[in-house]
């Protein structure tokens, strides 16, 4: 399981730098308790661009990523990268690379990988890696995203549950999954994964 972390773990702080602004999304702990429990691995892929940027530095945002560990963890991968879009890399989402090198690292084949996000750019690392997705929308998310996403889920505890349960496709879904309203776990911060 590989999970964005802006939005889709914790509140999402635009470019945060400063680890007392972490909150966990209301569900994640308890999503994250099930998906342990289960038996399966959890690791953590986020764009970063706000250090490309010079908005913050990678030790800021390493200092950010260790409070997420202290209150969501442990995770057995994270994976950053520190790319502008504009940089062209191969990590940054919806590029595959960070999503391969975790699965590497977790010793899963990709295609038995899912990533849990909240924008397409998340949906799309996911595809172009071979992996499943679950998208869990928030305020910024747009409702095209929500409508192209393979499995939709109004919350990480949802979503959890979802891929417990083996929903991978569309055909799996009730209609009460694709909410109308994308905020599911209320107000997220404004700025989502756009500046991520």
């Amino acid at each position: 399981m590989l999970f964005d972390r802006d939005g889709t773990l914790i509140v999402d702080e635009p470019y945060c730098a400063d680890p007392a602004l972490v909150r966990p999304v209301p569900t994640a702990v308890a999503a994250l308790g099930l998906l342990r429990a289960a038996g399966l691995r959890t690791g953590v892929v986020t764009n970063q661009s706000g250090i490309g940027r010079g908005l913050l530095t990678r030790d800021q945002a390493d200092a950010v990523n260790a409070r997420v560990e202290e209150l969501l963890g442990p995770f057995d991968v994270w994976r950053l990268c520190p790319h502008r879009p504009e940089d062209g890399c191969g990590c940054r989402k919806p590029a595959p690379g960070m999503v391969l090198s975790a699965a590497a690292a977790l010793g899963i084949p990709p295609e038995r990988v899912t990533v849990i996000g909240d924008i397409a750019a998340d949906i799309g690392a996911a595809a172009a890696a071979g992996a499943r997705s679950v998208l869990v929308p928030t305020p910024v998310t747009q409702l095209t995203e929500i409508a192209d996403a393979p499995v939709v889920r109004r919350d990480l505890l949802a979503a959890a549950r979802a891929i417990l349960d083996g929903v991978t496709s569309d055909d799996a879904l009730s209609g009460g999954d694709r909410p109308d309203d994308p905020a599911p776990d209320g107000p997220v911060g404004a700025g989502g994964g756009v500046g991520a």
